[in-house]
């Protein structure tokens, strides 16, 4: 179903716009310098929203000051107490993730709506399967796709009756199936934009993997309009797995994408740390360029024609090649930092 438009501090989510990517901040949002170094560092790798937490009045006082200092919209994350949903608004919070069934009586959600309405400030609603509402358990038996899209309507139907139009939705779970087919329910019934993700999917390896097949099953169906990959790394990771997850799909050409060979027994360089150097030192670059790191200097240049550079190696040495085409030879022990002479000269770095 088409998605109406909710605007997040000037970052569109919904419609035909891409599909945001976010991160959350791991710092105690009371410490406003590390948040807010955080932040930049986010900003820089290419994370579009940001989220915090928000668990007190002095992490609530501490959004404005954090607000002034970060150049992408800030998201707060609160729970259950509609005060701290107040102060964040009051302190320039472009959302406010927090469930309207949660907050108490009818007249502590009217003043955050209004607030919000009066703000521009959009509400996202988060369903999580570890919080179902107790009567949803019993009544499906457990956590299942159908009690989480029940819960999620259940909040969506409280700020409806204020008339309140500023949502988005998420409905997360660690149990990837479940998760898919939630997303895929509420998709079908709703046009509120969503924002996907997996939540508590793991460590970098086991959390990529299990956020690449859930969010990615979503977005292969035009399923999302903003989404968090969650990980137990540095939150760094997450903006780079969101934009892997985009671009293996179409959805993104942004950064730098590394094509690489599996190495067999033709292989005569170390390949697989040069492949990792590569992956670390473009992580950074905002334009699309293909990179192929190859262990076969007979065979490489032909196989990753396709790739805009890359290097192929030999005994002790390896070829630098630009489509397919071989520009010169360094020693192995040279050859990331030679690469990447040649990327930058593409890129217009001096």
């Amino acid at each position: 179903m088409r998605k109406r438009v909710v605007n997040i501090g000037g970052v569109k989510v919904g419609g035909d716009n891409p599909v945001a990517i976010q991160s959350m901040c791991n710092t105690d949002t009371r410490d406003i310098k590390s948040t807010v170094n955080q932040i930049h560092t986010l900003e820089n790798a290419g994370c579009e929203i940001i989220r915090v937490a928000v668990p007190d009045m002095e992490a609530a006082k501490a959004v404005g000051e954090i607000k002034k200092q970060i150049h992408i919209p800030l998201v707060v994350d609160i729970h259950f107490d509609y005060r701290l949903a107040l102060e964040c608004m009051k302190n320039g919070a472009d959302k406010v993730r927090i469930n309207p069934g949660n907050i108490g009586d009818k007249d502590r959600v009217k003043q955050v709506v209004e607030m919000a309405k009066e703000r521009a400030v959009p509400i996202r609603i988060g369903v999580n399967g570890g919080s179902l509402e107790k009567e949803l358990l019993k009544k499906y038996g457990g956590v299942t796709s159908d009690a989480l899209v029940e819960s999620a309507m259940s909040h969506v139907r409280i700020l409806d009756e204020l008339n309140f139009q500023d949502i988005v939705v998420s409905i997360k779970i660690s149990d990837v199936p479940k998760m898919i087919s939630a997303y895929k329910k509420f998709d079908a019934i709703s046009d509120i934009p969503l924002h996907i993700g997996v939540t508590e999917s793991g460590t970098l390896k086991s959390g990529t993997l299990k956020s690449a097949v859930g969010i990615g099953a979503l977005l292969s169906e035009g399923i999302g309009d903003t989404m968090r990959v969650s990980l137990t790394a540095d939150p760094v990771e997450e903006v780079y797995t969101a934009y892997d997850i985009q671009r293996v799909l179409g959805l993104r050409e942004k950064n730098a994408e590394i094509i690489s060979c599996p190495t067999c027994g033709r292989t005569q360089i170390d390949l697989i740390p040069i492949a990792n150097e590569v992956e670390r030192r473009t992580r950074n670059i905002k334009t699309p360029i293909k990179i192929a790191v190859m262990g076969c200097a007979v065979n490489g240049p032909g196989e990753a024609r396709e790739a805009d550079i890359g290097i192929a190696g030999g005994k002790g040495e390896g070829l630098i090649f630009k489509k397919g085409e071989i520009i010169r030879k360094v020693p192995e022990n040279k050859i990331v930092d030679e690469l990447m002479i040649e990327i930058e000269k593409m890129q217009g770095v001096d």
